[in-house]
């Protein structure tokens, strides 16, 4: 088959994927306008029931604590794997490193008030938009700017392998944990086991604000172990194969 004839497969077959796109859209109910019960329900019985002003993040982890596990295993399984597929075990000091003071004091900065931005969207997500899986990523992207103002090595010597490998562990063990006490303690997994605290401040949820803890360090050990998985990659020179 001639380059020409799989450009223009190419092409039709994009073309094609791009209307079935447009029309899944033009079904979309506008912006604002809700159709279905359930989140209508949650946004009137969850203050009463949970103490809890973030409806998003309550519901993700108590109505349906259950899911969000699934989902933390998947993550967990998804950055072992990519872990495993591009692991290797050349060393390599890359002269990367950012020289000028001003740079790395700018970047130090930079990475103090991301760090903090970063708790403060964990430790606050039940009161006001965030939560672990947002806070999560940032705190890991802040740990990532330590290699775009220092250099690979800082980074690296920040993150080591075995510790962040451990917190990810934890973090996805911990939510399991959890969810075995509340069956133990409520007769229910994942069931809140602490009472549903004060409303609008941090002590509201009860022992769901664990979970949202637990989500939040596994979600950074994995962002964490996979910006040094891509960057090792990108910075260490691979040899050519040979067959």
């Amino acid at each position: 088959m001639s380059r020409s004839v799989r450009l223009g497969i190419f092409g039709v077959a994009a073309c094609g994927l791009g209307a079935l796109l447009f029309w899944a859209l033009a079904g979309v109910p506008d912006f604002g306008h809700y159709h279905w019960p359930y989140g209508r329900v949650l946004n009137h019985v969850v203050v009463a029931e949970r103490h809890t002003t973030n409806v998003v993040g309550v519901t993700v982890f108590d109505y349906r604590g259950f899911d969000t596990f699934g989902e933390e295993v998947i993550l967990f399984a998804s950055v072992i794997g990519v872990s495993l597929l591009l692991r290797r075990d050349e060393e390599h000091d890359p002269a990367d490193a950012v020289h000028d003071s001003g740079i790395r004091a700018f970047g130090l900065l930079c990475v103090t008030v991301a760090f903090a931005i970063g708790l403060w969207l964990v430790a606050f997500g039940f009161v006001t938009p965030g939560g672990g899986f947002q806070g999560g990523v940032v705190l890991g992207g802040a740990l990532l700017l330590v290699y775009a103002v220092g250099s690979y090595r800082d980074y690296h010597s920040l993150t080591p392998h075995p510790v962040v490998e451990f917190f990810e562990s934890v973090g996805v063990g911990a939510f399991a944990v959890l969810g075995f006490v509340g069956l133990a303690a409520e007769g229910a997994y994942l069931r809140n086991f602490l009472g549903i605290g004060d409303t609008g401040t941090l002590f509201s949820g009860g022992s769901v604000s664990f979970l949202n803890w637990a989500t939040a360090i596994e979600v950074c050990a994995a962002m964490v172990l996979l910006f040094g998985e891509f960057l090792k990659t990108h910075m260490i020179p691979t040899h050519e194969w040979k067959p």
